[in-house]
């Protein structure tokens, strides 16, 4: 089982973190170019890309250049009622975000990967982890804890590698059915982690 964990970045001038997870084992790095994030990508061979980047808009909205609403989807909405922060699609960066993740989706897609959109906030708050804000080792030792090996040890490990674990731990979950879908199919689901099913393992 491999899986791809990506913690896009809006541009490729900022670190996009990337993770390959088989099994337990992890190996991290930090990519930038688009070119870089596919290469890497079809060489794992991956059997789910989980991307934590909006990979669909709201339904109703033609583009990201249409101004006014909808700004939320479905997901976004349940996210809201989960009481869960995050940044809306069409909120300044995150338009670019949504813009490369999109393009991204679309091509791992064309590959025949299985993509996922996640969100590693989100993930993290459900398995009662510390997001990266609360410090960097308390996200690593928490990652450990829940039996991430290999390349989580590493002692430069960046944030946004960090979240691309937990992005390729949800892929994981994902593939072993211990997820929850939200949204609607319209818009494209988000996935995150069956709290039930957790505590009852």
């Amino acid at each position: 089982m491999n899986v791809v964990g990506l913690d896009l970045a809006g541009s490729p001038k900022r670190d996009t973190g990337f993770c390959l997870l088989h099994r337990d084992l992890c190996v991290t790095s930090v990519l930038h170019t688009d070119e870089e994030i596919i290469s890497e990508t079809r060489m794992a061979d991956p059997d789910v890309v989980s991307i934590d980047a909006p990979l669909f808009l709201p339904e109703g909205r033609a583009s990201l250049e249409q101004r006014g609403p909808p700004h939320l989807r479905a997901c976004d909405k349940e996210l809201l009622r989960m009481k869960i922060r995050f940044f809306p699609i069409s909120l300044g960066p995150m338009r670019m975000l949504t813009e490369r993740g999109m393009r991204l989706r679309k091509v791992f897609g064309d590959d025949g990967f299985d993509v996922i959109e996640g969100y590693p906030g989100a993930v993290q708050d459900m398995l009662g982890m510390p997001r990266k804000q609360a410090g960097l080792e308390k996200l690593r030792s928490a990652l450990v804890e829940f039996g991430v090996k290999g390349g989580i040890k590493k002692k430069d490990i960046t944030a946004d590698e960090l979240d691309a674990v937990t992005c390729a731990i949800l892929g994981k979950m994902y593939l072993d059915g211990n997820y929850l879908a939200i949204g609607v199919e319209e818009e494209g689901f988000m996935i995150l982690p069956d709290a039930s099913k957790l505590r009852s393992h």
